[in-house]
């Protein structure tokens, strides 16, 4: 899909031009890293995506020392995690803070945002839940989502470093674009399914305990000691380089 054609189908889906803009960097972006699951393929995905609500915004809702709430207001979780991202920027934490959002998804490629963070100098922890995808390694019906682990870190020296790993042998989004058998839809891990079923059980159950249903956790950092150094590392490709 042409860019061009990207834009047009996302107004046409009635998205504003902000709002278009948004979604259509995160495609671009997952484009140019390889992440075609998570590219402009997901508007067609969208486009047939029941209950989408355009004109929907998300709003944040609490805020003391050290934590944040959003709810999503029927907003799409790509769009809800960008407002979050935007505010972050704009009122970075002193220290810490942990950020829930409700009714947040679907919420895309979320190594996108803990980049945009870590570009910002914060380190960021993300996790985000879908509907039930991966079954148990034992087998049976789909129990627990994806639920990915995207981690950003600052370096000292070029890009950050990014870590941005689902809990499934393959993407929900390769399945949906045809990148990948929907039977590899399982625990990662092989004999060893057991440990990725485990993350995937325990961060859903963070944020359920948070939120109630589909959610976001995020939690971000000043980095005490200022942007890591990766020489220990060189000759190595890191994540997110």
């Amino acid at each position: 899909m042409r860019p061009e054609e990207a834009r047009a189908r996302l107004r046409a889906l009635g998205f504003d031009e902000a709002a278009a803009d948004v979604l259509f960097a995160h495609f671009a972006d997952a484009e140019r890293r390889g992440k075609l699951g998570h590219g402009f393929s997901r508007i067609e995905w969208l486009e047939a995506l029941e209950g989408v609500r355009p004109d929907a915004r998300p709003e944040k809702v609490l805020s003391s020392p050290g934590f944040d709430r959003w709810e999503g207001r029927g907003a799409l979780g790509y769009l809800t995690l960008a407002a979050i991202c935007a505010d972050l920027e704009a009122g970075p934490p002193e220290q810490a803070r942990v950020v829930v959002a409700a009714d947040c998804f679907p919420t895309g490629m979320l190594g996108h945002y803990v980049r945009r963070l870590a570009e910002a100098r914060l380190v960021a922890l993300l996790t985000a839940t879908s509907p039930a995808r991966l079954p148990h390694p034992a087998g049976g019906p789909p129990l627990v989502g994806t639920n990915p682990l995207a981690i950003g870190v600052p370096a000292a020296d070029g890009p950050p470093v990014v870590v941005d790993v689902s809990m499934g042998k393959t993407t929900y989004g390769d399945v949906l674009a045809g990148r990948a058998d929907p039977a590899d839809l399982v625990p990662f891990g092989g004999e060893q399914a057991h440990k990725a079923f485990a993350l995937a059980l325990g961060l859903q159950l963070v944020v359920e305990s948070q939120v109630g249903g589909f959610g976001a956790f995020l939690v971000v950092l000043h980095g005490e000691l200022g942007p890591v150094d990766l020489e220990r590392f060189a000759g190595v490709r890191l994540p997110g380089r």
